[in-house]
């Protein structure tokens, strides 16, 4: 009876270590937010471990910037899954897309968009699947409004919905100045790209394996300056960043080499100083890591 006593006493001192270890770090990090110009939230969820979560302003709206290109990839592979069309299915490069405000034509700026090599392809044909490669890996602004036109951005917002994240709202494609300019922007919380990133962990967003297919997709990325930043090389991190002016995000999930796996997403606005505010994401980042990785 005396042995069964000490190991509930050793039991739940662990789980109430492990709260106030949560906890500290969630003080941590607010105090860290207040330090810093600008605004800023976290979602954070330990998918390996029940009760583990960090959330701070994570259901205020944010300019979802290139976040939203991971909404749209799951309703590509929807879309593809419900026999609409195929991956393999080939689409022809434009530049000229028509605005949700007034139906006027508008293009997007060859400087602006991080994936300049389909500029060079206009005219051209590539597939539905390499176009979403290009979206996710490069953040290509051409290969998104491409497939925004393809699956309607009422239909991704649907799909978002159905699966609890009913707060991001994907209205256009991108560099659509006139809605810009109107206020009709995608906009994002930290909870529901949380949310989106623990469906394709689960295998749900879409099925297991166009889940898996997405994260393969992701952990590819080439924009790895916020969540990846500071963090072990022998890590499988699938993430998708997003940047305006005065805007960095990054949501992610990430996977160490014991199985533990965490979702974390960070995002920001009203930055004065883009390289400061990044630095300070990124060690949150690496905070967050270390929790999980000690636990």
């Amino acid at each position: 009876m005396k042995i069964f006593a000490i190991f509930l006493f050793l039991f739940y001192g662990l789980i109430s270590h492990a709260q106030s270890s949560t906890e500290e770090l969630q003080e941590q990090i607010t105090n860290i937010f207040k330090r810093n110009q600008g605004e800023f939230a976290i979602a954070f969820k330990n998918l390996s471990k029940k009760n583990d979560s960090i959330l701070i302003q994570e259901k205020k709206d944010f300019h979802a910037a290139s976040t939203m290109k991971t909404p749209v990839m799951i309703e590509v592979f929807k879309q593809a899954s419900e026999g609409k069309f195929s991956l393999q299915d080939s689409l022809t490069i434009k530049n000229e897309f028509i605005s949700i405000l007034d139906g006027s034509s508008y293009s997007l700026e060859l400087g602006r968009d991080s994936g300049e090599h389909l500029y060079a392809l206009i005219g051209n044909k590539r597939s539905i699947e390499n176009l979403t490669v290009d979206m996710i890996i490069n953040s290509s602004n051409l290969a998104t409004n491409i497939l925004i036109e393809l699956v309607d951005a009422k239909n991704v917002n649907k799909t978002m919905k159905n699966l609890g994240a009913t707060n991001i709202n994907v209205l256009r494609g991108v560099e659509d100045i006139k809605a810009y300019e109107a206020g009709l922007s995608n906009t994002t919380t930290a909870y529901d790209l949380m949310l989106i990133f623990e469906a394709l962990a689960k295998g749900i967003a879409v099925s297991p394996v166009c889940d898996q297919k997405m994260l393969d997709i992701l952990y590819r990325q080439k924009h790895t300056d916020v969540i990846p930043a500071l963090l072990p090389e022998n890590l499988k991190i699938a993430n998708k960043t997003g940047w305006i002016t005065g805007v960095h995000h990054d949501s992610a999930l990430v996977e160490l080499p014991d199985g533990k796996q965490y979702v974390l997403v960070l995002l920001s606005k009203n930055m004065e100083n883009m390289q400061a505010g990044t630095k300070m994401l990124s060690e949150i980042s690496k905070m967050i890591y270390d929790h999980v990785n000690s636990n």
